[in-house]
C-alpha cells in the first residue's frame, strides 16, 4: 500500500512538474502579453488616469536610455499621459516599470542578485530580453515590471516589444499606422521573451533611392543625415533588425555626409555595413571625392591602401560587418581577365589592414565576403577567402538564390549568409516602383537558406524602404525565427499583418486584398508590362487580368470608403495605392493593345481605346499626385515619383510615356466585321475560314465569336446554325459598337462522334460562316482532367493522389505562383533521393483522347540550381513505367552581367516562370496517370500542360485556363 502511494505520489508531482513547465514555456512565449482588463495577478501599466513611471539606470547604454523616452512618448501616444522617467532607485511609487541591461545596469543586476529575476535565462545569450512582473524589487516599490536585456539590443527589444503590445506599430512613422487610444493597459503574469534570433545579423540595404527617398529626403532633412537616419534605425529595431547599409548613391557617403549618422547608429547599437562593393566601410563615393584616382589594386596599390586604412581608422570600436574584398569601379564587374590570385592578394591587404589598425588579430573583426555576381565564379574556381569570414551568398537580384553551402558542407567559423532582393536597377529590367515581391516565394527561397545553414547574415535591398513595407517586415520577422513560419501556417501572416495594422478592422478582406495584389503583381514586373503582355485573342487572358484587377480595386476602395479616418492615410499607402496603381497600370497596356488591334481591323471602337490610354494615363498621375500631396498631408511627397511607364530597354526612361495609340477614321456607312474566340485573324465577308475551337461533352465548353462595326451606323445582325444541336445564345439583334455571341452544343441532340459543322453570321449585306467542329466521344469512364483542343493543364496543387514516403512530405504552398499554388517536397536536407517507383511521388489522373507523343511541360518558379553537384532532378513516367529522370538544369551556363546564370535566364525571370519539356509516347486513349517524383530538394512546381500531337494550345502569358476534372 505504501508503494502504491509513492507511485500515485510521484506520479502527481511529475504532473505537477510538468503542468508547471508548459505553463512557463506558455508564458515566455505568450504573443499577446498586455490586456485592457485589471486583476490583482496584471501589473498595471495605465490605469485610472495614471501610467506607470519608468526606472532606468544612469550607468546603461545611451541607446537604451533613448528608447526608454521613445516608450514613453508611445505610451502617451496610446493613453494621452505622459509618465516620469526615473534614474534613482531611492522611490516610493506603487507601481514601476524597471528597464535595464545585465551587467551593465546595477538596478537590474541587483534584481538578479536577490533572485528577483532569474540572470540565467540571460547571460551569455545574444539579443535576448525577458519582461516579467516582479513583486516588491526593491524598497519603496510594490510591484514592477521588469525587462531586463542579455545586451544592448535585447534590452531594446524588450523595449519596443512593449511598445508594439500595447499598440505601436513598427510603422507608426513609416506607414502612418495608428496607436488605437487605450486608458487601461495591464501586463500578464509570465516570463515574455522572443528567445534569441536563429539568424545572428538581420537587416536592409537602402539603395536605388533616387529619385523617390532622396527627394523625400531633400524636401524633410536637406539631406541623409542623423536625423533622417534616427527613424531608420528605429524602424530596424522596432522590427528586431540589427543591420544596415546605408544608402550609397552618387553623391551619398553615410560618414562624410553627416559624421553623427555613424556615432548614432553606434548609440542604438545598429551594425554597420558596407555594400558589397564597398570594402572597409568606405562608401564607393567616397574615393572619387576624395581623387583617389584609378580604382586598379594592381596600379594603384598605395592610394587604395590608405583609402581603406581612413575607412577602418574611422570606424574605430563601432560595431561593424566590415566588406572585405573588390569588385570593378561603380560596383561593376573587374576585367574579365581578372585573376583568383589578384583578389586573393587584396583579401590579403585589407586583412592586414584591419589588424594594423584594430591591434588585433584580423579574425577577430567580423568580416564579411559577398559572392555577388561574378565574384562568385571566383569562389567556384577555388578561390579561398579565411574561416572567419563570412561568406554572403546572393540571389540573382531577382528572388532566385544562386548558390547556398551543400547540405553536408564543413562548418565555417564566420558562417554563411544571404544577399536577397526586393528591389533592383538592372537587366533585364529595372523594377522600383511598387511591392511585385511574394512573400511566399521569399519563404521558400529563404527557408532553403536556412535549412542550408546560410544563418550568419540576411540582408535585403529594399530600395526606397516604402513602398516595400509589407515584404520588410515579413523578411525580418522570418529572419527572427525562420522555424516559426512555415508552409502550413504562412498565409496567417498576412492575417496577422492586418490584425496588427488595422487592429482587427476588416482584417480577413485586407489580408485577402494583400495576397492578392502581391500575387498579381508577381507575374510580371510592372517595368516589364507592356501592350504585347496578356494575349487579346486567347482564353480571353486581357479581359480577364483587368477584371480581377479591377475587382480587387473595387473591394480595396469599398473598405477605404468606410475605414474610420485615422486608419485611412496607412491603408491608402499600404494596400489602396498599391492595388490602384497596379489595376490602372495593366489597364492602361490592355487598352493600348485593343487600341493597336482594332486599328489594323478598322474598328469603330479604335479612337474609344485611344482616349482609354490617355485617360488611364492621366489617372496614373492622379493617383500618384494623391499620394504625394492628399495623403497624410503630404508627408510622402516624392516617394511615387519613380518612373514606370513606357520602359523598352532596361533602364527607365527619363520620364514615363504613354503608349502608342493610333485613330482613325471609320466609314461613314455600317460595316461588319467578325472575330473569333483564340485566333487573332478577323473576317469581313473576303474570306470564309474562320473556326472555332473544338466542342466536346466532357469540357462542354461555350466559345464566343465577336461581331464588330468598322463604320459610324448601326445595323441588324442574325446568326444562324447549320444544325439544331448548335445553341446561340443572341440569334439576332442590332450592332452599334460590337457585341459577343457565345456558342454551345445541346449534347443530348448532337450526333455521336467527330462532326463538323457551322454558324452564318449576316449583317449589313455580308454573311460571313464560322466552321465548327464537335468530338462527342463516350464520357462514362472518363476519369481525371480532360484533355480539351488537344491539351490538358493542370494546376500542381491538384494532385490525385501523393506518395510520401516515412521521414517525407509533399506539401502545398498556397498562393506562391503566377496561376495557384506550388509544390515543394520537404525535408530540405534529405537533399537527393535515388529515383526509383518508391520515391516521393505525385499522381496526377488524366484522360487522353489523342494517342502518339505528347509533350509534358513541367512549369516551375525559376529557382537557380544553388548547389555544387551536378543537375537538378526530377522523374516523370506514365502509370506504371519505370521514371524517366529529367534535368530541370539542363540548359548551358552563360556568363553576363550577373554572372553564371542559365542561358534563358532573362526569360525565365522576365516571365517568372522556367518551363521544362520531356516527350512520352501514348500508346492508347483513355485514362492515364502522370507521376511527378522528387529527386533533388528546392523544386517548386507551379502547373503542369500536356500536349498531344492534335494540340491546339494557344500561347498566352499565364497559360490556359485549368482542365476540368471528373473525380
Amino acid at each position: 500500500m505504501t508503494y502504491s502511494t509513492n507511485r500515485i505520489t510521484l506520479k502527481t508531482t511529475l504532473i505537477l512538474c510538468l503542468f508547471f513547465l508548459v505553463s512557463n514555456a506558455q508564458s515566455t512565449t505568450n504573443e499577446k502579453y498586455v490586456t485592457t482588463k485589471a486583476s490583482k495577478e496584471n501589473f498595471p501599466l495605465a490605469s485610472n488616469g495614471n501610467v506607470a513611471s519608468i526606472l532606468v539606470s544612469d550607468d546603461d547604454f545611451a541607446g537604451v536610455k533613448r528608447v526608454v523616452g521613445h516608450l514613453q512618448n508611445d505610451l502617451l501616444n496610446v493613453t494621452d499621459t505622459k509618465t516620469s522617467i526615473l534614474n534613482s532607485s531611492s522611490i516610493n511609487e506603487d507601481y514601476v516599470v524597471i528597464i535595464g541591461t545585465l551587467d551593465q545596469s546595477p538596478i537590474i543586476d541587483q534584481l538578479a542578485k536577490s533572485g528577483k529575476i532569474d540572470a540565467k535565462k540571460l547571460q551569455g545569450k545574444w539579443e535576448k530580453f525577458t519582461t516579467q512582473i516582479v513583486e516588491n524589487p526593491m524598497s519603496g516599490i510594490k510591484k514592477a515590471l521588469v525587462i531586463a536585456g542579455s545586451d544592448k539590443r535585447g534590452t531594446i527589444y524588450g523595449i519596443y516589444d512593449l511598445s508594439n503590445q500595447i499598440g505601436v506599430h513598427p510603422w507608426y512613422f513609416w506607414a502612418d499606422v495608428p496607436a488605437k487610444k487605450q486608458s487601461e493597459l495591464h501586463v500578464l503574469p509570465g516570463v515574455h521573451t522572443k528567445g534569441e534570433p536563429k539568424v545572428k545579423y538581420r537587416g536592409i540595404f537602402i539603395n536605388d533611392e533616387a529619385p523617390a527617398l532622396t527627394g523625400w529626403v531633400g524636401e524633410n532633412y536637406g539631406k541623409f543625415n542623423a536625423e533622417f537616419y534616427d527613424k531608420v534605425f528605429e524602424l530596424i529595431l522596432r522590427m528586431k533588425g540589427n543591420y544596415i547599409w546605408p544608402s550609397m548613391w552618387q553623391p551619398r557617403m553615410f560618414y562624410e555626409d553627416d559624421p553623427q549618422n555613424g556615432i548614432l547608429a553606434d548609440e542604438y547599437g545598429i551594425v554597420m555595413g558596407t555594400s558589397h562593393h564597398e570594402p572597409l566601410t568606405r562608401a564607393h563615393e567616397e574615393w572619387s571625392h576624395n581623387g583617389g584616382g584609378e580604382w586598379n589594386f594592381e596600379t594603384n596599390t598605395e592610394a587604395l591602401t590608405e583609402f581603406w586604412k581612413g575607412g577602418l581608422e574611422r570606424m574605430g570600436d563601432k560595431e561593424t560587418l566590415v566588406t572585405i574584398g573588390m569588385r570593378g569601379d561603380g560596383d561593376e564587374s573587374m576585367s574579365e581577365g581578372t585573376a583568383i590570385e589578384l583578389l586573393e592578394g587584396v583579401i590579403d591587404a585589407q586583412r592586414k589592414i584591419i589588424a594594423d589598425v584594430t591591434g588585433k588579430p584580423a579574425e577577430e573583426t567580423p568580416q564579411i565576403w559577398a559572392l555577388y555576381k561574378e565574384v562568385q565564379d571566383y569562389y567556384d574556381k577555388g578561390m579561398e577567402v579565411p574561416d572567419d569570414v563570412t561568406l554572403l551568398l546572393c540571389d540573382d537580384n531577382w528572388g532566385n538564390i544562386r548558390k547556398l553551402p551543400s547540405l553536408d558542407a564543413k562548418p565555417r567559423e564566420g558562417g554563411f549568409g544571404i544577399y536577397y532582393h526586393f528591389d533592383y536597377v538592372g537587366g533585364p529590367r529595372n523594377y522600383k516602383w511598387l511591392n511585385t515581391n511574394q512573400i511566399e516565394r521569399t519563404w521558400e527561397q529563404m527557408h532553403l537558406a536556412y535549412e542550408h545553414g546560410a544563418n550568419q547574415v540576411w540582408i535585403v535591398n529594399v530600395g526606397d524602404i516604402k513602398p516595400m513595407e509589407f515584404p520588410i517586415q515579413f523578411f525580418l520577422d522570418y529572419a527572427w525565427n525562420p522555424e516559426a513560419w512555415n508552409a502550413d501556417n504562412l498565409q496567417n501572416y498576412y492575417t496577422q499583418w492586418a490584425n496588427e495594422v488595422f487592429d482587427g478592422i476588416e482584417t480577413k478582406d485586407i489580408a485577402n486584398i494583400m495576397k492578392t495584389y502581391t500575387k498579381f503583381n508577381a507575374r510580371r514586373k510592372h517595368e516589364l508590362i507592356d501592350p504585347s503582355t496578356y494575349s487579346l485573342t486567347n482564353y480571353n487572358e486581357a479581359d480577364t487580368v483587368v477584371s480581377e484587377y479591377n475587382t480587387l480595386a473595387e473591394k480595396a476602395q469599398k473598405i477605404y470608403d468606410e475605414l474610420p479616418e485615422n486608419y485611412k492615410d496607412a491603408y491608402y499607402q499600404l494596400v489602396l495605392f498599391p492595388v490602384l496603381a497596379s489595376a490602372n497600370l495593366n489597364e492602361l497596356y490592355v487598352s493600348a493593345a485593343k487600341n493597336n488591334f482594332y486599328a489594323q481591323q478598322g474598328r469603330a471602337t479604335t479612337n474609344k481605346y485611344a482616349d482609354k490610354v490617355r485617360e488611364l494615363f492621366m489617372k496614373d498621375r492622379e493617383l500618384t499626385n494623391f499620394y504625394h500631396n492628399d495623403m497624410a498631408d503630404g508627408k510622402w511627397n516624392h516617394m511615387m515619383s519613380q518612373v514606370h511607364i513606357g520602359y523598352e530597354i532596361w533602364q527607365e526612361p527619363r520620364f514615363n510615356q504613354i503608349p502608342e495609340t493610333f485613330k482613325i477614321d471609320p466609314a461613314d456607312n455600317a460595316e461588319m466585321g467578325l472575330s473569333v474566340e483564340n485566333s487573332k485573324e478577323w473576317w469581313s465577308g473576303d474570306n470564309d475560314n474562320a473556326m472555332l475551337p473544338v466542342f466536346d461533352p466532357v469540357n462542354n465548353q461555350n466559345y464566343s465569336i465577336e461581331i464588330f462595326n468598322r463604320g459610324t451606323e448601326t445595323f441588324n445582325y442574325s446568326v444562324k446554325p447549320k444544325d439544331e444541336w448548335i445553341i446561340i445564345n443572341e440569334a439576332s439583334g442590332r450592332i452599334e459598337e460590337q457585341k459577343t455571341i457565345e456558342i454551345s452544343i445541346d449534347w443530348e441532340k448532337a450526333p455521336k462522334g467527330n462532326h463538323t459543322s457551322m454558324v452564318t453570321v449576316s449583317g449589313n449585306g455580308k454573311a460571313i460562316p464560322v466552321h465548327l467542329k464537335i468530338n462527342n466521344f463516350e464520357t462514362k469512364k472518363v476519369e481525371g482532367f480532360v484533355e480539351n483542343n488537344g491539351y490538358i493543364a493542370i494546376n500542381a496543387a491538384d494532385f490525385s493522389k501523393k506518395l510520401a514516403p516515412k521521414s517525407f512530405q509533399w506539401k502545398v504552398v498556397d498562393n506562391l505562383g503566377k496561376t495557384g499554388a506550388s509544390v515543394i517536397s520537404l525535408p530540405i536536407d534529405k537533399g537527393r533521393v535515388e529515383l526509383s517507383k518508391k520515391s516521393p511521388k505525385l499522381s496526377y489522373d488524366i484522360n487522353l483522347q489523342n494517342t502518339g507523343t505528347v509533350k509534358v511541360h513541367m512549369y516551375f518558379s525559376p529557382t537557380i540550381n544553388y548547389s555544387t553537384r551536378e543537375g537538378m532532378y526530377y522523374g516523370l513516367s506514365f502509370d506504371k513505367d519505370s521514371p524517366t529522370l529529367v534535368n530541370y538544369d539542363s540548359d548551358p551556363n552563360i556568363f553576363n552581367y550577373n554572372g553564371k546564370v542559365p542561358k534563358n535566364w532573362h526569360s525565365n525571370v522576365g516571365d517568372n516562370i522556367k518551363i521544362v519539356t520531356t516527350k512520352f509516347k501514348i500508346d492508347k486513349p483513355g485514362n492515364h496517370t502522370l507521376n511527378y517524383y522528387r529527386v533533388d530538394e528546392g523544386l517548386v512546381l507551379q502547373r503542369i500542360i500536356i500536349e498531344t500531337e492534335n494540340s491546339n494550345l494557344k500561347e498566352t502569358y499565364l497559360g490556359p485556363p485549368a482542365s476540368l476534372k471528373i473525380d
